[in-house]
This record gives C-alpha cells, structure tokens and sequence, in this order.
C-alpha cells in the first residue's frame, strides 16, 4: 500500500533541452513582432514628429495643454495658448501630438491618392 509513495516517478529520457528551444524560439519570435517591433517604431516615429516641430504649428502636450509653437529651442519649446496669450515653455518630450503635421500629412495622403486614382484612369482609358 505504502509503495506508490516511496517509488519515484521516472521522467522519460531525451529531447528535454530540444523540445524547450522549439517552444522558446515561437514565442520569442511573436513577442518579438508582436510587441517590441511596433513598439520600436512608435518610439522612431514620435522622435521625429518631435524634431519637426516649427514655429505656428499647433501642438498638444502630453498634459493636454494645446497651443501654438512660438519658439523651438535644441530641447525646449514655447508655445501660446489662449486668447490671452500665455506663453509656457516645455521639453520637447512633452508634445503629444502635432496638429498641423497631422494635417498636412492627411492632404497629402488625399492627394497622393487622387493623383493615383487620375493615373488608373488614364490607363484604362489607354487600354480601351
């Protein structure tokens, strides 16, 4: 009765250390495309919309704070908000997002896409 508990469990031989790479490498893989590429490029992306901050661009900080770039310094800018006119001055880290990039970025987006649309054209009506 007692010998179940004094026997000990045999573990099959071989393949331990295999089996665990074959696991290891997927899923580091995946964690790789999945969560530090895109990460990586986020981070790419923001440094430059950072750097291409100019002066009457509107900006919004990670504070929620919107305004207009006054001044663009190496690591600081100053904007100015409201109607009174307020002036702050921030770390370029601070800025969230750039309105007037965004939207210059979003008309040549549409007119990327008309001029390829207009070539399509052309060259279906060159077909015909």
């Amino acid at each position: 009765m007692l010998n179940f508990l004094t026997t000990t469990a045999e573990v099959p031989a071989g393949g331990g250390l295999m089996s665990m790479l074959i696991t290891l490498v997927p899923m580091f893989l995946i964690f790789y495309f999945m969560l530090i590429r895109p990460e990586n490029k986020r981070k790419k992306e923001a440094e430059a919309m950072r750097s291409a901050v100019k002066k009457g661009d509107k900006i919004t900080t990670i504070g929620g704070i919107v305004g207009v770039v006054v001044d663009v310094k190496e690591e600081k800018i100053v904007i100015e908000t409201g109607a009174d006119q307020v002036r702050i001055e921030f770390a370029k880290w601070a800025i969230s997002s750039n309105e007037s990039a965004d939207a210059a970025a979003k008309e040549q987006a549409k007119k990327e896409a008309e001029a390829k649309a207009k070539a399509k054209a052309a060259k279906k009506a060159e077909k015909n």
